[in-house]
């Protein structure tokens, strides 16, 4: 009896057996290899329009070239030239303070459109949120030429007109060190809030709704409902958001330089604008990759920095 206890075999699932004697061979003859044959020109044509032009920017940081003469090694000279560039400390300043005006008055208009647009109901929802995302639909240089009309600094410019109905003005907008950055600022976040309200309202969709309905129980008010139900439950949204808000503010270019281009006296040169300098003006396409590799090491290390900070922030 006990021998033959001993020889009892354990149960085996099915097909454990068919699975374990599958040889390449028979992987083979099953047609195994034509996911790999399809996917392979695929995933070529991505690394070499993907990664092919970041590795070889990453090479010409190293290299002195303007892609006419034959490139030479200069090893880390284009990193020191950037880096001692006088010029650089006001672009790095310029674009933080671009970001910080950015985020205190341009990050919460979408996410206040959003709630609004939120609490409509029928026609008026569909209208607000065609006006909103309007804005979007406008190319970025046609909007900047638009608005160069309203920074018109005589008397008939749209802005100085208004405010001259109330004695204040004419104001100078983009001549003037003060007022350029900001003026770029308002249209940056008149251009930009449509498309992010659009997915702060596809956020707002997924709260459920007796949530809500519990609040207004406790009569709670709209004000009250905003900070203790809608804010709580799209936190995670507005986390990711607030950091794609600060990597795009970081690499803005469009607007100081169809604006002001860079001026005055430098009040609005970013970062993205002395790359361009660098590369188009003073042909150094080497210096160029050389502080475009800067800045995103400088973003990458940001938003991992943001991740690791916000993990907890974001899952609660």
């Amino acid at each position: 009896m006990t021998r033959a206890l001993n020889t009892v075999q354990p149960l085996r699932r099915p097909g454990r057996t068919a699975r374990r004697r599958l040889t390449l061979r028979a992987w083979f003859a099953r047609g195994g290899l034509s996911p790999i044959l399809f996917a392979i020109p695929v995933v070529l044509i991505f690394l070499y329009f993907s990664w092919g032009p970041i590795i070889s920017s990453l090479l010409m940081a190293w290299q002195k070239t303007n892609l006419v003469t034959p490139a030479s090694w200069v090893g880390l000279s284009n990193f020191q030239y950037v880096l001692s560039d006088p010029i650089l400390p006001k672009a790095a300043l310029n674009t933080l303070y671009f970001v910080v005006l950015a985020i205190v008055f341009g990050f919460p208009v979408p996410l206040f459109l959003a709630v609004f647009m939120a609490e409509l109901r029928g026609r008026n929802k569909t209208v607000y949120s065609a006006l909103s995302y309007l804005p979007a639909v406008v190319p970025p240089v046609v909007a900047v030429l638009l608005w160069q009309t309203f920074y018109n600094p005589s008397n008939t410019g749209v802005f100085n007109e208004i405010l001259h109905w109330f004695g204040l003005g004419p104001f100078t907008w983009l001549s003037s060190q003060a007022m350029a950055m900001p003026s770029i600022v308002l249209e940056v976040t008149w251009a930009t809030a449509g498309s992010t309200a659009i997915i702060y309202l596809a956020a707002l969709s997924s709260v459920r709704a007796e949530l809500y309905e519990a609040a207004e129980l406790d009569g709670a008010g709209i004000w009250s409902r905003v900070w203790h139900v809608t804010l709580p439950q799209i936190r995670g949204v507005i986390l990711i958001m607030f950091l794609l808000q600060i990597i795009g503010t970081a690499q803005v270019f469009t607007e100081p330089y169809i604006f002001t281009d860079g001026g005055p006296n430098n009040a609005t040169t970013t970062v993205l604008l002395l790359i361009y300098r660098y590369a188009f003006i003073n042909n150094d396409y080497g210096a160029a990759t050389a502080l475009s590799f800067l800045l995103a090491i400088v973003l990458a290390l940001f938003s991992v920095a943001y991740q690791i900070s916000t993990r907890k922030w974001s899952t609660n």
